[in-house]
């Protein structure tokens, strides 16, 4: 399973953009768009593990953690 805070998205939310011709790796942990080398982690592919190789993944989950809001990094929901 990839990193649940993951999203292809086709364009941004400027309505003065247009739209992009492929859709773009977003990461919702950092609000922002991500270069395809960091979606291969999200994803885990070539034996990149999000929840283990991924410092966004792992600062939200702590941050969630600190909260009392975050789910087990080995859960369905994490």
């Amino acid at each position: 399973m990839g990193c649940p805070y993951l999203e292809y998205r086709d364009g941004s939310d400027d309505p003065d953009r247009e739209p992009f011709d492929e859709p773009r790796a977003y990461c919702t942990a950092a609000d922002r768009f991500v270069q395809p080398m960091r979606a291969d982690i999200c994803n885990d592919r070539y034996d990149l593990v999000h929840d283990r190789d991924c410092e966004i993944y792992r600062a939200h989950a702590d941050e969630q953690g600190a909260d009392g809001d975050a789910k087990s990094a080995g859960g369905d929901d994490a």
